[in-house]
């Protein structure tokens, strides 16, 4: 089943603000908590879809990826992303408790990660072409990235300064709210979690550490590659804000359907047509297989529509090994079109000396027909 759109999920605008999005999130995570909802088995499930939702949507980076990548931002396994997405109901939940005792210190935390910050995945699309995959190749694509700012290495503070402990939380990114019987640890509203804070800015990145430019990668393709095969560059993400680790690049590889060939794991196939004659008499015609070499096949008298020949080891390599798959050839017998009168004159003469043994499959055919409705008749 489906995912439900995140913004759907919790009643708001993909352009919704900070401050809006977890009043959203407040109001309904309220009105659907198991607590006030006991043996509800709906509520409960829309309490993790609103937990999900909010998690992924609070945090910027993840908000992100998810607006430009979708639910595919955040799946484990071999079709998504992977590699430091994902999130837990119980931090998404614990803002509410921020919102309640928020004000007591002065504002309201955001960041959570504490310390620096980890850039964001990288999804890059690659297509290419059967040949290709047949062969492998090194490509060399462009990316659009945040990499670590150079005037001030990823510090976010100006040459010659450096970031300062935070004096609310003395460098921890926490501090403690209490009230009455409740003490909460909160995210620290100074320093946002980091620890630290920059008074002297660098100009370049403007304390952030990093800054957008188009990056040229190279990325090697594998012969025998399969579409829908995903390909790791750990590192090659976006740079982490203020000298945090970067994330990772993943290429998402589709191979573009050929013009002749039909591929099926490491078998391809084949559909050539053949003349009536070279059926009936038979012949021989030749393919050009990926690798391309000539390789002459032989058609047997009598070939019918359907018969399909076996080229052994001409079909796609297995990835990472020696091993080769075949390459299928289904015959197509041809009719015969724009006769001339002579060629008309001699199918009818030859139609006139035709008998059953000619044509075995469609006289048994009929002939069966007829039985069956002779024994519906009766």
């Amino acid at each position: 089943m489906a995912k439900s759109d995140y913004y759907e999920t919790l009643g708001v605008e993909r352009g919704v603000d900070e401050k809006a999005l977890k009043s959203a999130f407040r109001k309904k995570a309220m009105q659907f908590h198991p607590d006030r909802n006991p043996g509800d088995a709906t509520a409960e499930a829309k309490f993790k879809e609103l937990n999900e939702a909010y998690e992924v949507l609070k945090d910027p980076q993840k908000r992100s990826a998810y607006d430009r990548f979708g639910h595919a931002a955040f799946e484990q396994g071999n079709g998504g992303m992977g590699g430091g997405f994902g999130g837990g109901g119980a931090s998404a939940f614990s803002d509410i408790f921020e919102d309640i005792f928020g004000e007591m210190m002065g504002g309201r935390g955001r960041a959570r990660s504490g310390g620096r910050e980890r850039g964001a995945d990288l999804r890059y699309n690659m297509e290419v072409t059967l040949e290709e995959a047949w062969a492998g190749k090194n490509a060399e694509i462009s990316v659009p990235t945040a990499i670590t700012c150079e005037t001030c290495s990823g510090s976010g503070s100006k040459p010659g300064s450096s970031p300062k402990t935070c004096a609310t939380c003395s460098g921890s990114g926490r501090v403690r709210a209490a009230s009455g019987f409740f003490s909460i640890e909160r995210t620290c509203p100074t320093c946002q979690g980091r620890g630290e804070v920059i008074s002297d800015p660098c100009g370049k990145c403007h304390g952030q550490g990093r800054v957008t430019r188009e990056r040229t990668l190279s990325v090697n393709i594998p012969a025998g590659i399969e579409d829908g095969v995903r390909i790791r560059l750990a590192g090659e993400g976006e740079a982490g804000a203020r000298g945090g680790p970067a994330g990772d690049l993943y290429i998402f590889l589709s191979v573009r359907p050929h013009e002749f060939f039909q591929r099926d794991g490491a078998d391809l196939f084949c559909r050539i047509p053949v003349s009536m004659t070279t059926a009936a008499l038979g012949g021989q015609f030749e393919v050009t297989t990926l690798d391309g070499a000539k390789t002459r096949v032989k058609v047997p008298e009598a070939t019918q529509t359907g018969k399909q020949f076996r080229l052994k080891g001409k079909g796609m390599p297995v990835m990472r090994t020696s091993n080769h798959g075949d390459l299928y050839i289904q015959v197509a017998v041809e009719t015969p079109q724009n006769l001339t009168r002579r060629q008309r004159e001699l199918l009818e003469e030859f139609n006139k000396i035709s008998s059953e043994n000619n044509n075995p499959e469609s006289s048994g055919f009929f002939s069966k027909m007829k039985n069956f409705l002779d024994g519906l008749a009766d």
